[in-house]
């Protein structure tokens, strides 16, 4: 338990934040299986779509801080690659 005030404050953020960092990370998590499905379908257009999806989400979580840009542009590129595979 916090003894201050201004402790208690930031314990109220850190617990705020934790939850939308939280929710990002998973809504990132959540697209790129959503990728991968569609990759293990087999469907083009269906992948380069949820593809599409997945690098808008991992744009916005790079921007907001959530995940380091060296890990966006690592599942960026094998996404890239393994859909060039499909084609």
């Amino acid at each position: 338990m916090a003894n201050t005030k201004s402790a208690a404050k930031r314990a109220r953020q850190t617990l705020r934040r934790t939850a939308i960092n939280k929710r990002n990370l998973t809504a990132v998590k959540n697209q790129l299986k959503n990728v991968r499905d569609a990759l293990k379908g087999g469907s083009k257009d269906g992948a380069k779509a949820a593809a599409a999806t997945f690098y808008s989400t991992i744009d916005k979580a790079v921007k907001a801080g959530r995940l380091h840009r060296n890990a966006a542009a690592r599942h960026k590129s094998r996404l890239s690659s393994a859909l060039a595979k499909l084609a």
